[in-house]
């Protein structure tokens, strides 16, 4: 099992933190690790009081490393057909995932590793991070979640990692707009906790609201998201939520 699970209390619920190990192997994505990702995320689905996942891969030295080169070059046409939708389909769990997932970004993040940090809700790097789509070096096309880039970066700067194959620095990728923070090693672990306890210390109902909207957004002109937006806002007058969490804020007006 490549998989272990954390979890810790935080404001109204609790974050847990998904740990991929293939280290040893810079954590790349072979069929094996990618089934148990996908389970792993599967099975926090139910979990009403989960408030965010973090994601992270084992040591310092890889994030995610891309798929395993070792494995795809045995593949024939239906294998490569196979394997890549069931990366898809990972992919596809974690930007449905009815809470925010976070990148704990800690070293290597190339190829799919790239797609499934751009797959995430927010990304929080080390400054000492690596990032590339080197596929078309070993003969491949940038695919699925690749398509992710240009919405994030941007078309030109997309072109440049999918077409050149090289890599970019930490410094880079937040310049770019594909990170949302970037810190030391040693501070990483503060940072992104401290974000994650700004997500479970707010609405939790508001919060799977929003992460849905916001794939609305992506699909949607800007008119039906505006009123996919009025739909949502009124849904949250269905529950005691908005009363609850402004009660603290009118309090302490009625105080001055």
């Amino acid at each position: 099992m490549s998989i272990s699970f954390s979890q810790r209390v935080s404001g109204t619920g609790h974050i847990t933190t998904i740990t991929y190990n293939r280290e040893e192997k810079l954590n790349s994505l072979n069929a094996v690790g990618i089934q148990e990702l996908h389970e792993a995320f599967i099975s926090l689905l139910n979990d009403e009081d989960l408030r965010a996942i973090i994601l992270t891969g084992a040591g310092s030295k890889a994030f995610f490393g891309g798929a395993d080169i070792f494995e795809m070059s045995e593949l024939d046409s239906d294998g490569a057909r196979n394997f890549i939708t069931s990366l898809h389909k990972l992919f596809l769990t974690i930007r449905t995932h009815p809470v925010p997932v976070i990148a704990r970004i800690n070293g290597y993040t190339l190829g799919a590793g790239m797609e499934l940090a751009a797959a995430c809700d927010l990304r929080i790097s080390t400054n000492t991070a690596i990032f590339g789509m080197p596929e078309v070096r070993v003969g491949l096309p940038s695919v699925i979640e690749a398509a992710l880039l240009p919405r994030l970066i941007g078309w030109g700067k997309s072109n440049y990692l999918v077409l050149t194959a090289e890599n970019i620095n930490a410094t880079t990728a937040y310049e770019w707009g594909f990170l949302e923070s970037i810190s030391t090693e040693n501070d990483l672990e503060k940072q992104v906790t401290k974000i994650s306890n700004a997500i479970a210390c707010s609405g939790p109902i508001a919060v799977r609201s929003q992460k849905t909207l916001v794939a609305e957004w992506e699909r949607l002109s800007l008119e039906d998201s505006i009123h996919k937006g009025i739909d949502a806002f009124e849904k949250a007058y269905k529950t005691d939520e908005p009363y609850q969490m402004m009660q603290p804020f009118l309090n302490r007006k009625t105080k001055k």
